[in-house]
């Protein structure tokens, strides 16, 4: 049983540093949906709002000009929302976050960012920074 013990304990270990360092494993298999997770880099922008009344407010305005309708949010028009909406910074750059590694970005932004396809928003999520909407606009190795 010691044996056992000790290799249910490495399973475990390895499936955690998977999200860290595990590119390299997973690149082999990178087919299809599989190579969501496998970028190095995301290029995204995101609209941030301290209350979340006001983050639904935005998600409400997205679905009326393009997600209910199955289209995608035009950057540009994602922009304008950002610029309007965001209390972050980069609502100045129409919410403009520029390519990012992983390992920059709060856990849950992360998490959202390197798990979108680019064209596509997420649904609204909370951070301690706040409540947030990502558009993910480019994936790179």
């Amino acid at each position: 049983m010691g044996k056992d013990s000790k290799t249910t304990t490495k399973k475990p270990a390895a499936k955690g540093d998977k999200g860290k360092g595990g590119d390299k494993e997973e690149k082999g298999s990178k087919g299809g949906k599989g190579g969501l997770g496998t970028c190095k880099e995301v290029k995204a922008r995101h609209i941030l709002c301290e209350k979340q009344s006001k983050i639904l407010e935005v998600q409400n305005k997205l679905n009326e000009g393009w997600l209910s309708n199955d289209s995608k949010v035009p950057e540009s028009e994602f922009g304008k929302l950002a610029m309007e909406y965001s209390e972050c910074s980069s609502g100045k750059k129409g919410g403009d976050l520029g390519w990012f590694p992983r390992g920059k970005m709060v856990g849950a932004f992360q998490d959202i960012a390197f798990g979108t396809e680019p064209g596509n928003c997420s649904t609204p999520f909370k951070t301690q920074h706040g409540y947030h909407i990502v558009l993910v606009t480019g994936r790179r190795n």
